[in-house]
């Protein structure tokens, strides 16, 4: 920016670099998603904590969050959140497995004791008779998502969690693929096997399942 001090005040020329570099900051993420926070930094896993550790656990490569493929366990915010929209990219291994819990404990199983937004390669032929409601993007057991929308492994996805009191949308690539209130669930066997899923507030974790998945831009913006 200092080679701009030798071109004339108001040259065209100085006035293209500061047209550009303006849209540039108007379409920036910290610019289009305000109120959202960063926590992850890139770096280390600072305001985070491992659980259920599986080998290595997590890992810190290229600004990434990775779980390798002898990695895993259950990593959570140490802080805990109610009511949020929480976003992030993924990209998953061939049979890539993982989740997100949700308004959990530190302990106990998340997809029972709170809930479980999967997140898998349901494309690979060792997912193929699985059922509907744990394909990428569900609720866990619960409610399953609508399909089509995942990316092919290897490719990046955007994955969008909003969890406003009962009511939990999961957007994946743009395209909405679960619009559920969970106080809507009534069935006796869904709820006594699901008995967090009704929690107010928790934990925000990656559950690892020994397979190679990738995290990036992980950002939350808690709602009222």
């Amino acid at each position: 920016m200092r080679s701009l001090s030798f071109i004339g005040h108001g040259s065209p020329a100085r006035l293209v670099t500061l047209v550009a570099a303006f849209a540039l900051f108007a379409t920036s993420p910290a610019c289009a998603e305000d109120g959202f926070t960063t926590i992850f930094n890139g770096k280390n896993l600072d305001g985070w904590t491992l659980v259920k550790k599986k080998g290595p656990g997590y890992i810190v490569k290229d600004d990434m969050l990775v779980c390798p493929a002898d990695g895993g366990g259950n990593l959570f915010t140490e802080k805990t959140y109610a009511n949020f929209d929480f976003r992030f990219d993924v990209r998953l291994s061939d049979g890539g497995n993982n989740g997100v819990g949700i308004r959990s404990t530190l302990d106990g199983h998340p997809a029972f004791d709170a809930i479980e937004i999967q997140v898998l390669d349901n494309y690979a032929k060792r997912y193929a008779n699985i059922r509907p409601a744990q394909f990428c993007g569900s609720i866990y057991d619960v409610v399953p998502a609508k399909q089509g929308a995942l990316k092919k492994a290897g490719e990046w996805n955007t994955m969008q969690i909003r969890a406003d009191g009962p009511h939990i949308t999961v957007t994946l690539n743009d395209e909405v693929i679960v619009d559920a209130n969970v106080d809507d669930v009534t069935d006796p066997a869904v709820l006594k096997k699901h008995p967090g899923l009704r929690r107010k507030s928790g934990h925000i974790g990656f559950l690892g399942h020994a397979t190679m998945v990738e995290f990036r831009n992980i950002r939350i913006k808690e709602l009222p």
